[in-house]
């Protein structure tokens, strides 16, 4: 099985809820995937392509989607045409003690390892469609009807606990919250714009930038811990 040769094979991913994990063990798992499900038809495809080939890597910066494949018509020379970005954020925010059940793509998760490989499996799908038709789409029906033939996948999202749930979870804040938060010595009052790893509070000031509403506001970015909650709620 792939989890296993994995596990025996990557420098870094040595448990089921590892702690480390490089872009590497994402080619690793790309060979493993290739050799044993496809044949090595994937590596074949890509070569024939004059070898503009396939990259990988980890994003911290994505807290929504567990991964994602990028296409490039017309590749940099150090950005490959086809790419595979896993999310280390969302991996390493989850399990962790006694969070929700983690489901992705329709397959319930014991641990961090078992939720890559489903996000990777994910991704394989759409490089497929990519390599044979040029475009991909996990909301139409072939994606799903080849996800589920060739890795048991039932549903194309996940239950991953994102940023905007942990925060209501941990600290009871949510997007619209009226907040308030002390910088540079001066306590300040806003709403809750967004949440990813901290929360960007807009504060009202004529100096800010404008926004749709007509008002004008600066922009804070916010680790939650250091919010307090003001009186009131705003819909974003």
């Amino acid at each position: 099985m792939v989890r296993q040769e994995l596990l025996a094979r990557s420098p870094h991913v040595r448990e089921g809820n590892f702690t480390r994990i490089a872009a590497s063990d994402l080619r690793l798992l790309f060979e493993l995937y290739d050799r044993r499900v496809f044949a090595g038809a994937l590596s074949r495809a890509l070569g024939e392509l004059d070898g503009l080939g396939l990259g990988f890597r980890l994003s911290r910066r994505m807290t929504r989607a567990g991964g994602k494949t990028y296409f490039r018509p017309t590749p940099g020379p150090d950005r490959p045409r086809y790419e595979i970005v896993i999310s280390s954020h969302l991996l390493f925010s989850n399990f962790q003690g006694p969070n929700r059940p983690v489901t992705v793509n329709g397959l319930r998760c014991r641990d961090r390892l078992d939720a890559l490989l489903r996000i990777f499996e994910h991704e394989l799908v759409h490089l497929i469609e990519l390599l044979t038709a040029g475009m991909s789409s996990c909301r139409a029906e072939p994606f799903r009807e080849l996800a589920r033939g060739l890795f048991g996948h039932t549903d194309v999202t996940h239950r991953m606990e994102i940023p905007d749930q942990r925060a209501l979870r941990t600290h009871g804040l949510r997007v619209g919250d009226r907040v308030s938060f002390v910088f540079q010595g001066i306590r300040r009052k806003g709403r809750i714009n967004r949440i990813t790893k901290r929360a960007t509070v807009l504060v009202e000031d004529p100096s800010g930038a404008p926004y749709s509403d007509g008002k004008r506001y600066l922009k804070f970015y916010v680790p939650l811990q250091h919010l307090e909650r003001a009186e009131g709620r705003e819909e974003p």
